[in-house]
C-alpha cells in the first residue's frame, strides 16, 4: 500500500501523465477565448490538485453535514473574508457551483410543486437535493426516500 500513496502520476499511469503534459502545452501556447477554460496560476493548479480535493464539505464554515471538514472551514473562512473586502461586501458566498443546481434544474423542469419523486435516503448514501427536509426540493416537492 506504500506505493500507491507515493508513486506520482508518471510512474503509476504515463499514459494519462503525457496527455496531462501535452494539454499543459497546448494551454500555454495558444489563447483560449472560453472564459471557463482560461489558463490558471501554478498555485490555482497546486490548490485543485490538493487533499482537499478528497473532502466533502457540503453546508457552509461550521455548519457542514459531514464531519472532519476544520481545515476545509478555515480555506472557505478565509476565501469569504478575502472577497467582502475585495467587494466591500458583508457577506460572501465562495462555493461553486455544483450537481445540487443541476439537480434543481431537472427536478423545476419535470415536476410541478407538491409532485412526488423518490430519492436515495442520505443514511443510504445519497444526496441533499434528493429530497431532504432542509433543501427546496424537500419542501417543495413530496419526496419519497428509499434505501
Amino acid at each position: 500500500m506504500t506505493g500507491f500513496f507515493q508513486r506520482n502520476l508518471k510512474l503509476q499511469d504515463a499514459v494519462v501523465a503525457d496527455a496531462i503534459a501535452r494539454e499543459m502545452g497546448r494551454q500555454r501556447s495558444e489563447i483560449e477565448l472560453i472564459a471557463s477554460e482560461n489558463i490558471v496560476s501554478p498555485a490555482v493548479l497546486e490548490a485543485q490538485g490538493s487533499v482537499m480535493t478528497n473532502k466533502y464539505a457540503e453546508g457552509y464554515p461550521g455548519h457542514r453535514y459531514y464531519g472532519g471538514c476544520q481545515y476545509v472551514d478555515l480555506a472557505e473562512a478565509a476565501a469569504i473574508d478575502r472577497a467582502c473586502r475585495l467587494f466591500g461586501a458583508a457577506h460572501a458566498n465562495v462555493q461553486p457551483h455544483s450537481g445540487a443546481q443541476a439537480n434543481g434544474a431537472v427536478m423545476l423542469a419535470m415536476l410541478k410543486p407538491s409532485d412526488t419523486f423518490m430519492g436515495l435516503s442520505l443514511a443510504a448514501g445519497g444526496h441533499l437535493t434528493h429530497g431532504a427536509r432542509p433543501t427546496l426540493s424537500g419542501k417543495w416537492f413530496n419526496a419519497v426516500q428509499y434505501g
